[in-house]
C-alpha cells in the first residue's frame, strides 16, 4: 500500500495527505504550500518606503523634558532607591 504523504515545499519533511499543516515546520496552504501567494500576504506589513522615524514621531510625539519639581522628585526617588539598595546590601554582608 502506497504511503499517503507528500513533501512539504517549505522544509521537505513528509506530511500526511489530509494534514492541514506540516507537523515539522507548521507551514500550511496559506503560509507556504500555495505557490501563487506570497508568505507575507495578509500580514499588513508596511511597504518598503515606510518611514519608521516619522511614524514614531506621529504616534508617540516628541519626548517631553522634565521640568522643575518633577525633575527634583525623580532625582529624589533615584537617590532614595540607591540608598535603600546600599543599606540592604550592607545589612546582608555584615550581619
Amino acid at each position: 500500500m502506497a504511503s499517503r504523504t507528500f513533501e512539504c515545499p517549505v522544509c521537505g519533511e513528509e506530511v500526511p495527505q489530509n494534514a492541514k499543516a506540516c507537523p515539522e515546520c507548521g507551514a500550511c496552504e496559506k503560509s507556504g504550500w500555495n505557490k501563487d501567494s506570497d508568505a507575507a500576504d495578509g500580514l499588513d506589513l508596511p511597504s518598503e518606503d515606510f518611514d519608521y522615524e516619522k511614524f514614531t514621531a506621529e504616534e508617540f510625539g516628541q519626548p517631553r523634558k522634565r521640568k522643575g519639581k518633577e525633575l527634583l522628585w525623580w532625582i529624589t526617588a533615584v537617590v532614595l532607591l540607591v540608598l535603600f539598595t546600599m543599606g540592604t546590601a550592607y545589612n546582608a554582608l555584615f550581619r
